[in-house]
C-alpha cells in the first residue's frame, strides 16, 4: 500500500462497480465531494429527485454529502439531510469511499442523537461482516476521534486479517498520537508514545519508499515522546538526509529541525535549540505547512524559557511560507512583545 498525504490525492472520475452499486475510489469520492461543494439548490433538488427512482446512486449521495457539509452549520435541513444520507450509505453500501472521509463523521457532542443513530447501524453492519476489510477500515476512521475503544478494536482486527498492509499500524499510531492530548503526565503519557512508536515503525517497516518518507516525522515524533533520544535523533536526521525533491521535502527540513532541536532543549542545550529553531523556520515550505503552517511547540518550550529573540525571528522566517489568512503570525508577534506567549493552538500538533 502506498501512503499518500491527504492534501495531494490524485483526484481523477472513474469508478468501479461492486454489488451492483458504484464504488468509488478514494480519490474519486473526494473529487465528487468537492464538485458537490458547487452546488447550489436546484441542483440539490434534482439531485435529491432523481435518488428517490434510483437510490443505489453513490455518486450522487457522495455529491450531496459535500453540499450539506457545508451548510449545515447555518442550515437544519443540510444537517437532517446529510444524516440521512449517511445512514443510508452506512446499512445499504458500508464500502463506499466516502465514508471513511471526514463527510461522513457525525460529531458526538453537537449531535449526540444524529452520533448515536450511525454508531448503531455501524456496529450493526460490523456484526453481520466482521471480516471485511473495507467497512473494518471506513467504522474505524467514524470512530477515531470520538470513541478511540472502539476504533482500536476494529483496526486491530483487521491488522490480524490483513497483516502485511501498513495502512492498520499507521491508523493505530494515529490513534495512540491522538490519546497523547489527553495524558498531557508521565507515565501515561510514555506508555502511549511507545505504543504509538512500536505502530508507526511496523508500518514503516512493511511501507515502500514514499510511504517510509512519510512515516518519518511521526516516527520521531513519538519517539521523542517515549524517551527513545537514539530513535528520534535517528529518523530526525534520516529525514534531513533526504534531499530529493517533491511534496515532503519542506516538511522533512521542517520537522527533522525541530526534534532535533526539542531533543537539544531536553539536554539543556538552549543555544543548539535555538539554531535548530531557526534551521527549521529555513523551510521550502510543503502542501502541509503552507495550509496549516508550522509547528509552534519547540518555539513556546524556548518562549517560556525567555527566548523570546529567536522565537520572534522564526515567525518572520515562517511568513515567507505560510501566508495565514488571518494573521495568526501577527497576533502571535504581538503576544511575544508583549511578553505573553500565544495561544498556538493546533500548531502545537502539526
Amino acid at each position: 500500500m502506498r501512503l499518500k498525504p491527504a492534501l495531494i490525492v490524485t483526484m481523477l472520475l472513474t469508478a468501479s462497480v461492486a454489488s451492483n452499486r458504484t464504488i468509488c475510489m478514494a480519490e474519486d469520492a473526494h473529487q465528487l465531494v468537492m464538485l458537490g461543494r458547487q452546488l447550489n439548490r436546484d441542483d440539490v433538488a434534482a439531485l435529491e429527485k432523481e435518488l428517490q427512482e434510483k437510490p443505489d446512486d453513490i455518486e450522487s449521495r457522495t455529491k450531496l454529502l459535500g453540499y450539506y457539509f457545508i451548510n449545515e452549520r447555518n442550515d437544519a435541513a443540510a444537517k437532517t439531510a446529510k444524516q440521512r444520507h449517511i445512514l443510508w450509505l452506512i446499512k445499504n453500501a458500508p464500502e463506499a469511499e466516502v465514508l471513511g472521509l471526514p463527510y461522513s463523521y457525525v460529531h458526538k457532542i453537537i449531535n449526540p442523537e444524529g452520533y448515536d443513530q450511525a454508531r448503531q447501524s455501524w456496529l450493526h453492519v460490523i456484526e453481520k461482516s466482521p471480516e471485511n476489510l473495507s467497512i473494518l477500515q471506513n467504522a474505524s476512521r467514524f470512530f477515531l476521534v470520538q470513541d478511540p475503544q472502539i476504533a482500536e478494536k476494529l483496526l486491530l482486527k483487521g491488522k490480524s486479517l490483513d497483516a502485511k498492509n501498513p495502512h492498520w499500524s499507521v491508523s493505530l499510531g494515529q490513534l495512540y498520537s491522538l490519546q497523547l492530548r489527553q495524558h498531557p503526565t508521565e507515565p501515561e503519557q510514555t506508555a502511549i508514545a511507545e505504543k504509538a512508536f512500536q505502530q508507526y515503525e511496523q508500518a514503516y517497516n512493511l511501507s515502500d519508499e514514499e510511504g517510509k518518507d512519510a512515516l518519518l516525522s511521526y516516527l520521531a515524533k513519538t519517539a521523542f515522546a517515549a524517551h527513545r533520544m537514539e530513535d528520534a535523533k535517528k529518523y530526525a536526521r534520516q529525514m534531513l538526509g533526504n534531499q530529493t525533491p517533491g511534496w515532503n521535502l519542506g516538511n522533512r527540513i521542517h520537522n527533522g529541525h525541530l526534534v532535533l532541536g526539542r531533543i537539544a532543549l531536553a539536554a539543556g542545550d538552549i543555544d543548539e535549540a535555538k539554531s535548530q529553531l531557526i534551521l527549521a523556520g529555513k523551510t521550502c515550505g510543503s502542501p502541509q505547512l503552507d495550509s496549516f503552517g508550522p509547528n509552534m511547540l519547540l518555539a513556546k518550550e524556548l518562549l517560556e524559557r525567555g527566548e523570546t529573540a529567536v522565537v520572534l525571528e522564526y515567525f518572520e522566517l515562517c511568513k515567507t511560507f505560510w501566508k495565514s489568512p488571518h494573521q495568526e503570525l501577527d497576533r502571535w508577534i504581538d503576544d511575544v512583545k508583549s511578553n505573553r506567549i500565544p495561544q498556538f493552538g493546533g500548531n502545537l500538533a502539526y
